[in-house]
């Protein structure tokens, strides 16, 4: 596939000896090829590296005549009236084990197989990487990183007064593993921490620690809100207007799940108006961010591309991951099934 705009062949075979034909998808820092051993494919598939976003519109004409795609999770979207498009279609092998842009049901009702890939959690027994780069944005935010920097190179000093996360209070939105992992680095600083989330208990709140509160306290009480839900219906708008106006003015928002569980316009309004004092983001309803996007004009907001889960190590094992269940698709036994 070398003669196509933003893909790079790997080794394979011709393609008159057929081939699995396998597109891999959204490789933005091109390091699919070198993170896994591709090579144990050769004989069996031709493999393209596609770097850049192709767009939706786009989509079925690029990947016409693709039998296999290797999808990093929840970046380009995958809908029914897309997949209906390519009829070739056998395999596709997907980071994780959620991939909410991709209808994986309708994949299996069509007899396509669908995989995943584990993702791999902190080294050495550190906090998961969304975990840092979710403190990295609460630091971010609070201490005004960004802001004073862009100041600085400007010519001004010291416009602002940081905020102190001694004494402060976390309200935690989701106390699962990501959740937990948030309470070390907070006990660290001396904050105080609270959560809450629809089917969360008292009993295991207390077993971690922390006090369990109603939603309406969480806004209230919190300094700093941090979002560690699945994106789910029930999610999906869960903080719009109602629910920032209930925050402190003082108050930050950091998202580091996904960007439909808060409401992008109505946060968006709120740090405009200053109803509340900032936010950090990692996700958004729209990836990649559209240029000249409303929040990028905002400078109480600390923006990010989607890095949570991006680290070497974790891609590594991610793509030796996705050959190890292209291998096991091709030789009739695939692993790791979805749906």
């Amino acid at each position: 596939m070398s003669g196509e705009a933003g893909a790079t062949p790997a080794a394979g075979s011709d393609a008159g000896a057929g081939p699995l034909r396998i597109a891999v998808l959204d490789d933005y820092q091109h390091v699919a090829a070198g993170y896994a051993d591709w090579s144990r494919l050769d004989g069996r598939a031709e493999v393209s590296f596609f770097h850049a976003p192709i767009p939706g519109a786009a989509l079925a004409e690029t990947l016409s005549g693709f039998e296999a795609l290797v999808l990093m999770r929840e970046r380009t979207p995958f809908p029914r009236q897309v997949l209906e498009q390519l009829p070739e279609l056998r395999l596709v092998v997907t980071t994780g084990f959620r991939n909410f842009a991709l209808d994986v049901a309708y994949l299996r009702e069509r007899g396509v197989v669908v995989s995943g890939t584990e993702i791999p959690g902190g080294r050495g027994g550190g906090v998961p990487s969304t975990v840092e780069l979710a403190w990295a944005l609460i630091l971010a935010v609070t201490k005004r990183v960004t802001i004073e920097d862009r100041a600085l190179r400007r010519g001004h000093w010291q416009l602002g007064m940081p905020s102190l996360l001694g004494g402060a209070t976390l309200g935690l939105v989701g106390l699962g593993n990501l959740g937990a992992a948030m309470l070390g680095p907070a006990r660290a600083f001396g904050m105080e921490v609270i959560a809450w989330s629809e089917h969360l208990t008292k009993e295991h709140a207390a077993s971690l620690g922390v006090r369990a509160v109603s939603k309406e306290a969480l806004l209230a009480e919190s300094d700093v809100l941090s979002i560690h839900l699945v994106l789910s219906e029930r999610t999906s708008g869960l903080f719009g207007p109602a629910e920032l106006a209930a925050m402190k003015p003082t108050a930050v928002l950091v998202n580091t799940s996904r960007g439909p569980i808060v409401d992008e316009e109505a946060l968006a309004e709120a740090l405009q108006a200053g109803s509340i004092a900032g936010a950090g983001l990692d996700v958004f309803g729209r990836e990649p961010l559209p240029a000249g996007h409303r929040l990028t004009a905002l400078d109480n907001v600390v923006l990010l591309p989607h890095l949570g889960y991006v680290n070497e190590s974790g891609f590594r094992a991610m793509y030796a991951q996705a050959v190890d269940d292209v291998v096991a698709y091709l030789e009739g036994s695939p692993i790791r099934s979805l749906g």
